[in-house]
């Protein structure tokens, strides 16, 4: 059976970049376009040119690419023609193969927000069509607020959208702009819209996730005959987002009835590589990756009770719908004190480490996990000090080097202008091969800000390890939790810690204490070793 062709359209850089707090700089933006293209999308919505600096500087410097590249705008402004439309003439000058209009097919909106009448604005649609498709572009309407508008006044929001149709729109994308439609509303919407005369493979679907349905409702539209699929990566946009493309491309690949009646861009080869281009996106956006996404969280495939553990190491069917290598993941048995020898034997494998299932060390790793589990420490988030942990109980954890002493001070005085200004400096003495060395760290910014203790605790620790230093230096910190897990003037501190690296990967590491410094280096002291470990250092003699 011939598979039908299913095109992917990413607006990150356009409506992604209206999430709150998100702001893409030229450069980022080229960055996530390199991403998109490998990956395999069919178009990319660039941004709005005019409506600022950065989009029109980055439809200058964007070049050639297989995608098509789009210039998203609005359909012109009533009381002018298109060709004197100076804001649809900014849209038309980045010279993109492609151009996206939104405009209104809610009557309501017609009236409420252009205060105009239903007729002016079909002919706004109309002429803005006719005058891209003269440019020689390809044209997309972007149907705004179709579905509450087709609730409310279907014949109007019928209109509308022929009307792009009929002059020559090679898109027609129906958009549910708040959010609010459900998937069974969808695919009736569909149905009804292909049934007035707009085929299926002019039509486009664009979700927003106000109610956590914009995955659900894109692929209801597919069913119900939709070609086109808009989303964002990440699952980034206004308010609660757009549709999550890297949930929506590995479910069309992957799942039936999508994988054996649709095809896309994106091949199995190049969907190994979404994880990664998910984590592309956290990282520009300075963000925590969100460990219960769908396919590519770092829970995604985590198997944390001795049950599911134990079957999983002999089926991973058994609890697994996918094959995580499929979208570039790894299936994680975390360890807690409620895992059994399964979750321990399928943890140590994933570790590199061959153990025995007769070997004596399993039921003291067990023990000391919940002895330090009982103690504050929690090994369920921190996969990078369990292995640690169990290194040590099995003797294969190398003394790579020793730390013999740390002090971190907190200085408060005033600056040049009078003010009263924090300064916090750091001091770590260790010994590696036989010789002891100091490193002493300030915690400043770039603007001279004081970024805290732990903060230079971190730089110092890694400021000179003498042979392994180049192993450690592309180790970042990317995020840092805290909780007290006891309360009053005896209060414990834990402290979580995600490090990342120039390699890809990411580790979380934990530390326990009363003191929240001495918690964060110990977290700290196991990022370093791990990642030593990890990129095959020896350890000096």
């Amino acid at each position: 059976m011939t598979r039908e062709r299913l095109y992917l359209y990413d607006t990150t850089l356009r409506d992604g970049q209206q999430t709150q707090g998100v702001q893409f700089s030229t450069s980022e933006k080229l960055r996530i376009t390199a991403v998109l293209d490998a990956l395999g999308v069919d178009y990319i919505e660039g941004g709005w040119p005019g409506a600022n600096p950065t989009d029109s500087e980055y439809f200058a410097q964007v070049g050639a690419m297989r995608p098509v590249l789009a210039a998203f705008g609005m359909t012109k402004r009533a009381g002018r023609s298109a060709e004197n439309d100076d804001v649809l003439a900014a849209v038309l000058n980045a010279d993109t193969p492609a151009v996206c209009l939104v405009g209104k097919s809610h009557s309501f909106h017609v009236a409420t927000a252009l205060g105009i009448a239903n007729a002016e604005n079909t002919e706004n649609i109309r002429a803005s069509i006719v005058h891209v498709v003269a440019q020689g572009r390809e044209a997309l309407f972007d149907a705004e607020h179709f579905f509450d508008g087709y609730a409310a006044d279907p014949a109007y929001a019928l209109e509308a959208v022929h009307a792009a149709h009929d002059a020559g729109a090679r898109w027609i994308v129906l958009c549910d702009t708040n959010g609010g439609s459900l998937p069974a509303d969808v695919g009736r919407v569909v149905d009804a819209v292909i049934a007035s005369g707009i085929p299926g493979d002019r039509l486009g679907i664009h979700t927003h996730n106000d109610t956590e349905h914009a995955v659900a409702n894109t692929l209801a539209a597919v069913l119900a005959g939709a070609r086109q699929i808009q989303g964002t990566l990440n699952g980034l946009g206004e308010r609660c987002g757009n549709a999550n493309l890297t949930t929506l491309i590995p479910t069309l690949l992957l799942k039936e009835p999508f994988a054996s009646r649709f095809e896309t861009g994106v091949t199995l080869e190049a969907l190994k590589g979404l994880k990664k281009a998910s984590r592309v996106l956290d990282d520009i956006l300075n963000r925590v990756p969100a460990k219960q996404a769908a396919y590519v969280g770092v829970s995604a495939f985590a198997h944390k009770a001795g049950l599911h553990a134990s079957a999983i190491a002999k089926d991973p069917t058994t609890y697994e719908h996918v094959d995580p290598a499929l979208v570039g993941n790894a299936r994680v048995v975390p360890m807690s004190n409620q895992a059994g020898q399964s979750n321990l034997r399928e943890r140590l494998v994933q570790a590199g480490l061959d153990v025995a299932r007769d070997d004596p060390a399993l039921p003291r790793i067990l023990d000391r996990i919940k002895e330090m589990e009982s103690r504050g420490y929690s090994y369920d988030t921190a996969q990078a000090s369990f292995e640690l942990l169990a290194r040590a109980e099995l003797g294969l954890l190398p003394a790579f080097f020793e730390v013999k002493r740390y002090r971190v001070t907190v200085e408060r005085r005033r600056d040049k202008r009078g003010r009263m200004v924090s300064l916090s400096e750091a001091v770590v003495v260790v010994k590696v091969g036989g010789e002891k060395v100091l490193n002493v760290s300030e915690s400043t910014g770039p603007d001279g800000s004081d970024r805290g203790p732990v903060n230079a605790l971190s730089r110092a620790l890694a400021k000179d390890l003498g042979p392994y230093q180049a192993i450690i230096d592309d180790l970042r910190l990317v995020d840092f939790k805290v909780r007290i897990t006891d309360g009053g003037t005896e209060a414990v501190t834990r402290v979580i810690i995600d490090s990342a690296d120039g390699q890809g990967r990411t580790w979380s590491t934990v530390g326990v204490s009363a003191n929240i410094v001495d918690a964060s280096f110990d977290a700290l002291l196991d990022a370093i070793n791990w990642k030593l470990i990890r990129d095959g250092a020896v350890a000096e003699k």
